[in-house]
């Protein structure tokens, strides 16, 4: 989903406007809309530039020989996984930071992974996805998650392995017990919470971790690494969550996920709903706007349109339309790199402590030659590689 979301970024422009007279606010001539009171489409731009100058000055106060480094592998032959590659290298050289594309064959990935686990002039790592597609794996679900989990937490930028999906769940917000670093997050979920934050759904007011209470939101496509975590972030922050898939309904609240009512519907969801995400990867879906309410905030994350623009932005005041948000992506993408190169830049080591829930700073290198040491209340810690 996310390759597919960057690469419309990239190659599409906006999909055709509806046919003249199908809607009485459009304008044939021009193919305008004439928005509702209130309405208005908001460009990714108008959202990620803020956190562009902000990752700009950040590198530019870096030493040119120690500006984070990205390493993407590229195990597949899709041609928009190479385009993809192409363009997220001019992002990064455009604001001071180290891209390279490894090409590697399936067979030899698993091995360049590691080695970039172990390199540390490389800060952070990224696979373009799918290499295997559903295959299964020895290690058990398909070999892409198994590809996923064997991804350095120290390393992991897009904040997809084990470790981050664990602190994510549970609202684990930092690596280290002094709360000094911390944790990525998957990057296009981040980029729909801060969409939210700039237009205002979050409430500055209240505390951290509850600046969402009181809203609610609807998810349609529960996928694993856009949905899901998005669910359970915004949940996490105070909201009542409605995640839509193709054969369920489920309400995430603060670490819980209950069924809704076999009778419910999403129309009955939406209606309701502070803040609707799309995120189904076809053509074919597309909400019906007038489920919207009024003053609503609508974001689109699939590399699908699933609502017709035309028809949301004429007829419903207030609402507020986000059509893609693949620049803020890459823009977060950018910012996890930077937050990888701070928590473990110059950390030669550091260890998972099972008992903490955390990673704490190794001992000294010569306290090291035993494999496993023993960690707080006889919890065993484990050598991770920065």
């Amino acid at each position: 989903l996310w390759l597919k979301l960057m690469c419309s970024v990239i190659s599409r422009g906006e999909v055709p406007s509806p046919q003249p007279n199908s809607y009485p606010c459009v304008m044939s001539t021009a193919q305008q809309v004439v928005l509702a009171p209130g309405a208005r489409k908001v460009p990714a731009d108008e959202v990620a530039q803020p956190f562009v100058r902000e990752i700009q000055e950040a590198t530019a106060q870096l030493p040119t020989n120690a500006r984070p480094k990205l390493v993407g592998f590229l195990a597949n032959e899709d041609p928009a996984a190479r385009k993809y590659a192409e363009w997220t290298g001019k992002t990064f050289r455009r604001d001071g930071m180290e891209f390279e594309v490894r090409q590697v064959t399936t067979d030899d990935l698993e091995q360049a992974l590691e080695e970039a686990n172990q390199d540390k002039s490389v800060h952070g790592i990224m696979i373009y996805y799918p290499v295997f597609g559903s295959r299964p794996s020895f290690h058990g679900g398909s070999y892409d998650d198994a590809l996923r989990d064997s991804v350095s937490l120290c390393k992991d930028v897009e904040g997809l392995c084990h470790f981050y999906r664990r602190t994510l769940y549970r609202n684990q917000r930092y690596v280290d017990i002094e709360r000094a670093r911390k944790c990525v997050l998957p990057c296009t979920p981040l980029a729909v919470v801060k969409v939210l934050e700039h237009l205002g759904a979050y409430e500055d007011q209240h505390p951290v971790g509850d600046r969402m209470s009181g809203k609610v939101v609807t998810i349609v496509n529960r996928s694993e690494v856009v949905g899901r975590p998005l669910a359970a972030m915004l949940a996490n922050d105070g909201a009542t969550v409605y995640s839509v898939d193709i054969d369920s309904t489920y309400i995430f609240s603060r670490g819980k996920v209950e069924p809704v009512p076999s009778t419910a519907t999403t129309e009955e969801f939406v209606r309701q709903s502070d803040v609707v995400v799309l995120g189904v990867p076809s053509d074919s879906y597309k909400m019906d706007p007038a489920w919207v309410k009024e003053g609503a905030i609508v974001v689109n994350v699939a590399s699908y349109k699933n609502i017709d623009e035309a028809a949301l932005l004429a007829t419903r005041p207030g609402v507020r339309f986000v059509p893609q948000v693949g620049k803020v992506t890459v823009a977060m993408l950018e910012r996890n790199l930077l937050r990888l190169h701070t928590n473990f830049a110059g950390c030669g080591r550091v260890m998972w402590d099972s008992g903490l829930g955390c990673v704490t700073p190794a001992p000294a290198a010569a306290d090291l030659e035993a494999p496993k040491l023993q960690g707080v209340d006889g919890f065993t810690m484990m050598p991770l590689n920065a």
